[in-house]
């Protein structure tokens, strides 16, 4: 485990910045991949090594940094929502409805409402749904783990043309 300690550390980093309101909409595109950047900045560092770095170490620095801040994104969101009782999504359900309406999708969208709509009163109700823990984790994860792949390699290539250019 210390060998990806700096993936622990920037992927927690990266979670206190993407729940910030205003910053947390660059989360995936651009917190997650300089986490993970900044992760093998600091791995060099400590291991006072500044060798090449090889394409599977990147690609896995970029998906535990992407899955650490995963976990600790979804724990933020839920202790905060569970604390207040609402969030973005409960939020931004009555618009959702309007528009939902407005393009009148079928009976499939009716029933995504409904389950929209309970989800909204579970997390009013008792600050927790399964579903939308589930719905937030699994799409973290997706985004997250694939930005920080991309991270990890666009950080390989600076850092190994620095290294060449040294």
């Amino acid at each position: 485990m210390k060998k990806y300690l700096p993936t622990f550390i920037t992927g927690f980093a990266a979670s206190v910045l993407s729940i910030v309101p205003g910053i947390k909409s660059f989360s995936c595109c651009l917190i997650v991949p300089g986490a993970v950047i900044l992760a093998l900045i600091l791995d060099q560092k400590v291991n006072k090594n500044s060798e090449r770095i090889q394409i599977g170490k990147a690609v896995m620095f970029g998906f535990l940094t992407g899955l650490f801040a995963t976990v600790f994104i979804t724990s933020l969101d839920v202790l905060i929502t569970f604390i207040t009782k609402t969030n973005d999504f409960v939020e931004a359900l009555p618009q959702s409805e309007t528009l939902i309406r407005e393009f009148k999708f079928g009976p499939m969208a009716e029933e995504s409402l409904k389950m929209m709509k309970q989800m909204g009163k579970e997390i009013q109700r008792t600050g927790l749904s399964a579903l939308y823990l589930f719905i937030l984790f699994t799409s973290n994860f997706i985004t997250n783990t694939i930005f920080g792949i991309i991270g990890g390699l666009v950080g390989m290539g600076l850092l190994n043309k620095r290294h060449t250019e040294q």
